[in-house]
């Protein structure tokens, strides 16, 4: 590794007027993988959007390979050879998975789409990672895990020298993100630069040579491979020491069944689900992608009509594939993709909490805007949300306080049944570590919660018991004194090959 083969120096950059990143300055060694940490807010993403020619900095500037370098768009950033897998997917939703893997460079012949060598094309790049899918489906038909296998597909595709890779297993299941790790290494054994942005550490320091961490859009430091422990990272990332804790339902004793599970279906997603969830009990749901964990979710939300089996609520028998029974019933389902399915993004955060619950605010068919506000103002106390005000938009905040918000919009219902689809996904580890109290807080007030993640380690933490799903069917359930990583991965993977109950 050569220093110094991507330079940053003193690169500083605002959005209105709040500063995203402020005159950070850090070198990164060709060929190796640098990564990138800290909060939510810290300036990670801008810094790699600066050299993807997607931000120009306000002051600085950045030279790659000794040339001095200033990018007016990405296209600039890839002719350069920069690359970037964003967290935040982008693609055009009713076109094919082959034409938008091959969105500006679509074969032409005699003046027409060439689409065999179009989807040959396609099918070649999302071989490379080991990734099967029907390039003919659209975009819109696949889960958000598989879009973010095309997207680094896509970004592979340019053939670049530099690869920004910003939370990519956000969405991936643990064997996926393992594909992914070795695909990394494999790059990083051809010469590829990679940085390398993540929230999740034992990723980092399985994959980097070097870690640097951002606070409040500043350089905190930098720590080499042998110096990479949880506690090293933490205090460069928020200052202090973050404390590790048994979550508190744990010790509790459980309540009655609240949601009751029998021989739930829906044709092509999922079949003959049976389990029940306890008031004071987290459930997790364990499963790879395409399991049907997610489906289920919304299921019993009352979001898919084909869906067939018996669900009571307390004893009482739920009408499956209505919403609004659900919603009647109990029912709370924080969804997976915050951003297109948990919140509206330009509203403020006192619309978006007092969404769920417009008509109880509402007196003689207008709305109450005190009891809005009053109702806005207890949740963000309760929930500890950080921003500007209640007013502010949601997309001004952070990924944990955006997560925070969607479920303060549930909470407000007072509901007895909470679903939570990757709760954490894409947020800090101080974020995350609020998020899991909050849930073990709601778990001791006697909600019954359906945890569903792709994380592991969470999965372990938080759960009283876990249900491990494959292709649709549950394989196995594990109590909490059973439940470990490699437990649940030998479930997962079809290690082991019959039903297991321990």
């Amino acid at each position: 590794m050569s220093e110094g083969f991507i330079q940053f120096r003193s690169v500083s950059k605002s959005f209105g007027g709040v500063a995203a990143l402020s005159g950070v300055t850090l070198s990164i060694a060709r060929g190796e993988c640098h990564g990138l940490m800290g909060e939510n807010g810290a300036g990670k993403s801008t810094l790699g959007k600066v050299l993807a020619g997607i931000h120009r900095p306000d002051q600085g500037g950045l030279s790659i390979d000794g040339q001095p370098q200033v990018f007016s768009s990405p296209r600039d950033a890839l002719a350069a050879g920069v690359a970037m897998v964003h967290q935040e997917l982008a693609f055009c939703p009713d076109l094919s998975v082959a034409e938008n893997l091959c969105l500006g460079r679509i074969p032409r012949k005699w003046g027409m789409v060439d689409r065999e060598s179009m989807e040959h094309r396609a099918k070649k790049l999302l071989a490379a990672i080991g990734v099967d899918l029907d390039v003919h489906a659209t975009m819109r038909e696949l889960s958000t895990a598989q879009e973010q296998l095309v997207q680094i597909a896509a970004a592979l595709g340019t053939e670049p020298r530099i690869l920004i890779f910003d939370e990519p297993t956000s969405s991936l299941s643990q064997p996926e993100a393992e594909r992914l790790f070795e695909l990394i290494e494999a790059l990083k054994a051809r010469g590829l630069t990679i940085i390398y942005v993540s929230h999740r550490m034992p990723e980092l320091f399985r994959l980097c040579d070097r870690i640097s961490v951002l606070r409040d859009g500043r350089y905190a430091g930098e720590l080499a491979a042998e110096a990479m422990t949880e506690s090293a990272v933490v205090r460069l990332m928020i200052g202090r020491d973050l404390d590790h804790c048994v979550p508190e339902h744990l010790s509790s004793a459980v309540g009655e069944p609240v949601l009751t599970v029998r021989h739930l279906s829906s044709p092509g997603r999922f079949q003959d689900m049976s389990f029940e969830v306890r008031a004071g009990e987290i459930v997790g749901f364990a499963g790879l992608v395409g399991a049907g964990r997610s489906e289920i979710a919304r299921a019993l939300f009352g979001l898919d009509p084909r869906a067939n089996g018996e669900v009571t609520i307390k004893g009482e028998r739920l009408k499956v594939g209505s919403i609004q029974e659900s919603l009647k019933a109990g029912i709370s389902l924080v969804p997976e993709d915050r951003k297109r399915q948990g919140c509206v993004l330009g509203m403020s955060c006192l619309e978006n909490i007092s969404m769920a619950v417009l008509p109880e605010l509402s007196r003689s068919g207008l709305l109450d805007r005190s009891s809005e506000r009053s109702l806005a103002g207890k949740s963000f106390l309760d929930l500890s949300i950080k921003a500007a005000s209640i007013d502010a938009p949601v997309q001004s905040l952070s990924g944990g306080n955006q997560q925070k918000v969607v479920l303060a919009k549930w909470l407000a219902r007072k509901g007895r049944v909470l679903i939570v689809d990757e709760p954490t996904r894409g947020v800090d580890v101080g974020a995350k570590a609020a998020i899991h109290a909050l849930i073990d807080r709601l778990a001791c007030e006697g909600f019954a919660i359906l945890l569903i993640s792709s994380e592991l380690p969470e999965l372990v933490h938080l759960s009283s018991r876990v249900i491990v799903m494959r292709e649709g069917r549950q394989v196995g359930e594990l109590a909490r004194e059973a439940v470990t990583q490699e437990s649940v991965l030998r479930l997962m993977s079809a290690a082991e090959s019959s039903p297991a109950r321990s």
